[in-house]
């Protein structure tokens, strides 16, 4: 007689699956290039540049999240982007100076480290690698420095295919 096989992905009831995009922000990104603002691009020219803050139509940044840069090799004094920041502030979610990725990266920092992983104390939990939704490297990061205390194991990927990260000793 043949034994019995046993699916132990299906049988472990401690193996809990975190999804970050499960997390995801809603609310539109937008990339706030200041380099048009610049005379030349290259160059802020004070009187100009707060007119044009003063004229620009914040409105349609309301409830977005959004990147102040620059994508020339002007240099910004610190004031500018600040000056640009207080006017978006009335209308966004959050303002910051950086990429796209470094809003999800912003965002999903604020997430990990306000979330309760008592759920998760003795777990074995596999992050899950793949996903729609921009979720950079450092929000895994951050997970599983978050996790690890806690976790009896972390794996990375899918219950079928998970690569081990940790595992307490």
């Amino acid at each position: 007689m043949a034994e019995e096989i046993v699916n132990k992905v299906a049988s472990n009831i401690n193996l809990i699956t975190f999804d970050l995009e499960e997390y995801y922000p809603k609310g539109n990104r937008i990339l706030f290039d200041i380099k048009d603002w610049l005379f030349e691009g290259l160059i802020l020219r004070e009187k100009d540049f707060r007119k044009q803050v003063a004229n620009h139509d914040w409105s349609q940044y309301q409830d977005a999240y959004v990147a102040l840069t620059c994508s020339t090799d002007a240099i910004i004094p610190g004031w500018a982007y600040l000056l640009v920041a207080s006017a978006a502030f009335p209308f966004t979610k959050k303002v910051v100076v950086g990429s796209l990725e470094t809003i999800e990266t912003l965002l999903y920092n604020e997430i990990i480290r306000n979330l309760d992983i008592s759920k998760y104390q003795d777990k074995f939990i596999i992050i899950k690698g793949c996903a729609n939704k921009p979720v950079p490297q450092g929000a895994y990061i951050a997970l599983i420095q978050k996790l690890q205390p806690i976790a009896k194991s972390l794996m990375y990927g899918e219950a079928c295919s998970s690569v081990p990260l940790y595992k307490k000793k």
